[in-house]
């Protein structure tokens, strides 16, 4: 397959043929440094050798009435996580300053549940303004279904991106949940950029899906033009109904990373959670087609730290980026 073809392709704005994004997926072993290097052309081409570092806080755990399978907070889950209420003022501002820290660009605050309450939205709202004006950090929020209006106020008080991943295809989804549909998180990223804000949205890789699925989630996600593409690798949890999901290949986490560079080549593109589990050895190449990272683990899940982030990063030739974007 004539990779560097597609890189051109790519840059040029045009979208890779359903024959080509199949082609990539189903690359042999033996090719996949010269698939590797022709996203690597891509992301250079747009986003050089800079990476931006973002931290999560889980602000509210568990206690959710929503039933994805792959999450250790749903309601059918029988993981033994922590469970919690939102957290105090004090723990998201000092989250905050730990993520400055870390050097991370973004700081971003998840609830559990399937969307926020308007009291939610009114302490939330009023926490992110004292972290705006103590700590140089911008701000996303991942609250679950929402309203254009809730948006809204959130941007007022200085978020500047919500995240809600598709998380599938339209066709798999429903094998994956079954208490809200698709339609409904695509309609909650709709109503993100009508308020005015970044969009974050993206997907889980290794939950039973087929090339065709990952090929058309990337290609919803064109569709949608979000500006910030979060791939994560199923990280299989015990207590949850894909606990024995153990499909997953570092070269398949990293084919699906080059498709949705190839796909997306504008956009920030985030390797997220399951990278070290899924990865390995392998997670300094995925800095080839993705240009973003999570550090000091995830919602319920632990995962590499800052600093060895940061060594990991270096040693591949790439550079931290921790410059804070300004507010759209």
């Amino acid at each position: 397959m004539d990779y560097q073809g597609l890189a051109e392709k790519s840059i040029r704005g045009e979208v890779p043929s359903r024959e080509e994004m199949l082609g990539v997926l189903s690359d042999p072993g033996e090719d996949l440094q010269r698939l590797l290097q022709a996203a690597l052309r891509v992301r250079e081409h747009f986003c050089g050798r800079k990476v931006h570092l973002h931290m999560l806080i889980n602000a509210r755990s568990g206690l959710c009435p929503e039933d994805c399978h792959y999450c250790s907070q749903s309601a059918i889950s029988q993981a033994p996580i922590s469970k919690y209420p939102l957290l105090s003022r004090a723990q998201l501002v000092e989250g905050a300053y730990r993520a400055k820290a870390a050097r991370a660009v973004r700081y971003c605050i998840v609830t559990s549940g399937r969307g926020p309450s308007s009291r939610d939205i009114d302490r939330l709202a009023s926490i992110v303004r004292e972290i705006r004006e103590r700590v140089d950090i911008n701000i996303c929020v991942c609250l679950g279904l929402m309203t254009e209006e809730q948006a809204r106020r959130l941007k007022d008080a200085g978020v500047e991106r919500v995240n809600h991943n598709l998380n599938a295809s339209p066709r798999f989804y429903p094998q994956i949940c079954t208490t809200h549909t698709y339609d409904d998180r695509v309609r909650t990223v709709e109503n993100v950029r009508r308020a005015g804000l970044s969009t974050c949205c993206g997907g889980i890789i290794g939950m039973g899906e087929t090339d065709e699925d990952v090929i058309d989630l990337a290609l919803s996600l064109r569709a949608l033009d979000v500006a910030s593409i979060p791939v994560n690798f199923l990280h299989p949890i015990p207590g949850t109904p894909l606990e024995g999901n153990h499909q997953l290949t570092p070269e398949r986490c990293l084919k699906a990373l080059c498709l949705f560079r190839f796909v997306n080549p504008t956009k920030e593109i985030r390797v997220a959670g399951g990278r070290e589990l899924n990865l390995g050895d392998m997670q300094p190449l995925a800095m080839y087609p993705a240009n973003s990272l999570f550090v000091n683990g995830y919602l319920t899940t632990p995962g590499q730290t800052a600093a060895d982030t940061h060594r990991m990063i270096e040693a591949q030739g790439f550079e931290v980026d921790d410059t804070i974007p300004p507010l759209a």
